[in-house]
């Protein structure tokens, strides 16, 4: 990975070299066995390139394809990996061209996403990576359950992770070392942390939240008054509050969703007041100060031109702007009550959780949600190589040269009719 201007190993890099190192293991483009006398004919040079070729095939364009059109075979047999694990798919994507050696789409290229996401056999292929993964997963839960003060992170890890590579070996599409890395890294982001709270400290740190103490400093006087009405944040230990949040309090979670959502238009609409009225000659002009209005200065002004017929529009609309004022700040009240009300609640639950509630929440919710999630987006991420190398294909070679110079001469032709009619002669 780019560090700067540095390349560093990920770790899955360093896992694949020492495992190929430990196995012997001779991989196209990667590593193969190098005899001595190939080594004495390069001077002892120890340089990579002159004994492994590790440069990428040049994407060829096809002339005879750009002159008259069809995607050339060999390209769409290149994708042979995809076709190996979804034999029936290529035909749904292409069908046969007149000329030998090119193919067409047998669909739009807007169908080609949905065309790979719904057919039976990359569904099964999908089904098939999640299933290899939940045989993991069922396994890593009951060993992660059974973490004590007597184990010791770096080993839960390695166990684990080699756990993950054997059960993932035999995968299509998916590198291995892919998904070791999606594991490895959540692990040094967040789970490692985890692991070393509970070996020192045991489970009982789940039933751990704190109160954090929000910046009260001029710079933040949101924050500042927010401590004051007593709305600090907390934070679980062991258990993220949106996961608890989610599982005992979503009724009123959604209370206050509701009243944010209600929030929203209520400012759109008096900042939209505010920027077409509020100029030098607008009607609430009056009543800015700074670039904010008051709602003393919006009162002051109703009674100064409520009992004036000829201030009609200009009262009409500070009335307005009143109630959209009143209406914010009550929905605002609202939400603070909201918050306050389910921060007490979430505080008080956390003692209460038993054990195996704690196991449930960290191994399974938080943990194994997170890996399985990135699991998932492996796989969607071989739809879209796919899909996006296909789109590429038909983008390509989609105007053959003769519908180019058609098209050139027609409107070429256009025009010139058109400066014709506009006097120009030649």
């Amino acid at each position: 990975m780019k560090d700067g201007n540095k390349n560093r190993l990920r770790e899955q890099d360093i896992k694949k070299i020492i495992d190929v190192f430990e196995q012997q293991l001779e991989l196209a483009k990667y590593s193969r066995f190098v005899p001595n006398e190939e080594i004495l004919r390069n001077e002892y040079n120890l340089n990579i390139p002159r004994y492994i070729d590790t440069s990428e095939p040049e994407d060829a364009q096809d002339i005879e394809a750009h002159l008259k059109g069809g995607i050339p075979d060999d390209d769409i047999e290149a994708l042979g990996d995809y076709w190996h694990v979804c034999p029936t798919l290529k035909g749904a994507i292409f069908k046969s061209s007149p000329r030998s050696g090119y193919s067409e789409l047998s669909i739009t290229a807007d169908e080609i996403r949905r065309t790979v996401l719904s057919h039976k056999e990359f569904e099964a292929f999908r089904n098939h990576v999640l299933e290899v993964f939940a045989s993991w997963r069922d396994k890593t839960t009951a060993l992660l359950k059974s973490i004590s003060t007597k184990d010791h992170p770096k080993a839960i890890v390695q166990t684990i992770a080699d756990n993950l590579l054997a059960t993932c070996a035999d995968l299509r599409l998916i590198d291995k070392y892919d998904i070791y890395q999606h594991l490895m890294t959540y692990w040094a982001e967040t789970m490692q942390d985890d692991a070393y709270i509970i070996t020192v400290d045991g489970w009982g740190a789940g039933n751990l939240v704190t109160r954090l103490q929000r910046e009260t400093n001029g710079k933040n006087k949101e924050a500042k008054k927010k401590d004051i009405e007593g709305l600090p944040g907390l934070e679980g230990r062991l258990i993220p509050i949106p996961l608890l949040i989610r599982t005992y309090f979503g009724t009123e979670q959604k209370q206050i969703d509701e009243l944010d959502a209600k929030l929203a238009p209520i400012t759109v609409q008096m900042e939209e007041l505010k920027d077409e009225h509020g100029g030098d000659e607008g009607p609430l002009a009056e009543v800015i100060e700074g670039d904010k209005i008051s709602k003393g200065n919006l009162q002051k002004r109703i009674k100064e031109v409520k009992n004036d017929a000829t201030f009609a529009d200009e009262l009409a609309l500070l009335k307005k702007y009143t109630a959209l004022f009143d209406e914010e700040a009550e929905t605002k009240k609202a939400i603070r009550n909201g918050e306050k009300d389910l921060e007490r609640k979430v505080f008080a639950k956390y003692p209460t959780l038993p054990l195996e509630e704690i196991k449930m929440f960290v191994v399974e919710r938080k943990w194994m949600d997170a890996v399985a999630s990135a699991v998932t987006g492996e796989v969607d991420r071989t739809s879209q190589a796919l899909t996006a190398r296909v789109k590429e294909l038909a983008s390509r070679y989609a105007e053959p040269m003769h519908a180019i110079t058609d098209q050139v001469e027609e409107l070429s032709t256009k025009v010139d009719v058109h400066l014709k009619e506009m006097g120009f002669v030649w």
